[in-house]
């Protein structure tokens, strides 16, 4: 056996359709896009259009706002933090910040900081230096003999400053 004899397996790549290449290939004339008009051509996609019927977006009430100055926060529960504690990945002597959480694997990604949730039960004693905490969590943590500082979030700069 040589490189040049050998060959796939006979039936396993099939050659691409040629469209619009006469009425004989099977795919002439309109090239499989249907008859006239502009969803013929090329480049055109209507998003969100119906058919003239009134559009979803447009069918549905408006409702509220989004507050474009508002903080997302990590939320990361108690639970999942003893999680780390026990698994080895995370020093509970040391303060627990944004940082040791990401490199124990506890965050993927830093946002605007972390909010701690009072869910699951926190066994040792852990001191938190994060953005937010909620009141059981913060009972939680005092009560296992742990502290929580709160750190003040930077804020966006403004025109007005």
């Amino acid at each position: 056996m040589k490189l040049n004899e050998i060959n796939d397996n006979p039936g396993s790549s099939k050659d691409r359709m040629r469209v619009g290449r006469g009425i004989g290939s099977g795919k002439g004339k309109t090239g499989g896009r249907g008859v006239k008009g502009q969803k013929s051509r090329t480049g055109v996609a209507i998003k969100g259009f119906e058919g003239g019927q009134m559009p979803l977006h447009r069918r549905l009430p408006k409702r509220g706002f989004t507050n474009i100055f508002a903080k997302d926060y990590n939320e990361v529960s108690l639970g999942r933090v003893q999680t780390a504690i026990d698994a080895g990945k995370l020093d509970a002597t040391k303060p627990v910040t944004v940082e040791a959480l990401k490199e124990a694997g506890v965050l993927r990604r830093v946002q605007d900081g972390v909010r701690l949730l009072g869910v699951g039960e926190l066994k040792v004693a852990v001191n938190f230096e994060i953005a937010g905490a909620s009141k059981p969590a913060i009972e939680a943590v005092e009560k296992a003999g742990g502290s929580v500082k709160l750190l003040a979030v930077k804020a966006e700069k403004t025109d007005a400053e």
